[in-house]
């Protein structure tokens, strides 16, 4: 099982270094014409504590745990970003604040079947045995399980957080109009659930300090080339602030 988890990280960081290539050279600078793209979003609006949420994705044992499966593929990245310790102090803050702090897993039955695709990056899951629903690896880090009062989605089974789960229920439920994005992958779960926000009408933010993919690379091509199309990336303290 080790092996194959192992093989699963491997494949993961395989996968997104293939994704490389086809970005542009100046990825470290982003151009002017795409750093502009902020102005697609509009001014911040004037919205309530109680109708903001801040969604935390995957804070879960394999990717974030020393000891988790997926570890040995973003654990660079998360030193250098310093994604737990931020996440952490974004959602007490923010719980302090009254903002609805929801929590995203992703878990899947042991033997897979409810997976929606198998090739891909679910196809290292999956060769890797990860975020099986009955097994430690899929259970949230110690730093961000879950507090009384604030809701976990049900029903991840992919990359965006809501086919298959009941996370436009939930925001419907609670009157939410704002939403704030934070965890794992930057270039993955973080930014297909944004673009499903923007499409939804939501206000949209997205946290990077709180985020980590597999390599600086892909964490800064996301954050400069697509958060700023489809949201209003700010740092954990300027969310809050603006709460």
């Amino acid at each position: 099982m080790l092996a194959k988890a192992s093989m699963a990280a491997s494949l993961l960081l395989a996968q997104t270094f293939s994704v490389r290539a086809f970005l542009p050279k100046a990825v470290g600078t982003a151009p002017r014409a795409l750093a502009s793209a902020k102005l697609f979003m509009s001014t911040a609006t004037e919205v309530k504590p109680e109708e903001t949420a801040l969604l935390c994705i995957e804070f879960q044992n394999d990717f974030a745990h020393p000891d988790g499966k997926l570890y040995s593929a973003v654990k660079d990245e998360m030193a250098r970003v310093n994604t737990v310790a931020n996440a952490q102090k974004l959602v007490e803050d923010a719980r302090a604040k009254g903002v609805k702090i929801m929590h995203a897993p992703i878990k899947f039955q042991d033997d897979y079947g409810d997976m929606p695709n198998t090739f891909g990056i679910l196809a290292g899951i999956k060769d890797g045995g990860i975020f099986k629903a009955s097994e430690w690896g899929s259970e949230f880090i110690e730093e961000m399980t879950p507090e009384i009062g604030d809701i976990v989605v049900e029903g991840k089974k992919g990359l965006d957080t809501y086919p298959g789960s009941n996370l436009q229920e939930l925001l419907t439920q609670n009157g939410i109009k704002r939403i704030a994005i934070c965890g794992f992958l930057t270039n993955c779960c973080v930014e297909s659930t944004m673009r499903s926000s923007y499409e939804a009408g939501l206000e949209v933010v997205t946290i990077p300090e709180a985020c980590c993919a597999t390599s600086q690379e892909e964490h800064e091509a996301a954050e400069k080339y697509t958060f700023n199309m489809f949201s209003k990336p700010m740092t954990g303290e300027s969310f809050v602030n603006s709460v």
